[in-house]
């Protein structure tokens, strides 16, 4: 025999979901306007520094064996690789 089905238990359960879906909301609380941008700067940040590095250093190396960009173009590609990197990781820890 099959037993019929009661619409009861599904309001029921949706108002069990609803009511585990605000409670969610209360304990976690979406990040403030202010808390994203900070969150948005720090991830700059991240990227530009280690690629200014190596602006830095790939002008200091050409300069110094007088190779015109040949350090650079490199170091520009293996600071921002390092800083996407940092900043990868960084988000996935926040």
């Amino acid at each position: 025999m099959s037993r019929r089905h009661d619409p009861r238990d599904d309001t029921a359960d949706a108002a069990r979901r609803e009511a585990a879906r605000q409670k969610l909301a209360r304990d976690d609380p979406e990040p403030s306007l202010g808390a994203r941008l900070g969150q948005i700067g720090i991830l700059g940040w991240a990227i530009v520094v280690p690629t200014l590095l190596g602006v830095v250093l790939g002008r200091l190396a050409d300069r110094t064996f007088d190779t015109g960009v040949f350090f650079t173009a490199p170091a520009i590609m293996i600071g921002a690789a390092i800083g996407l990197h940092a900043a990868w990781r960084w988000m996935h820890r926040q």
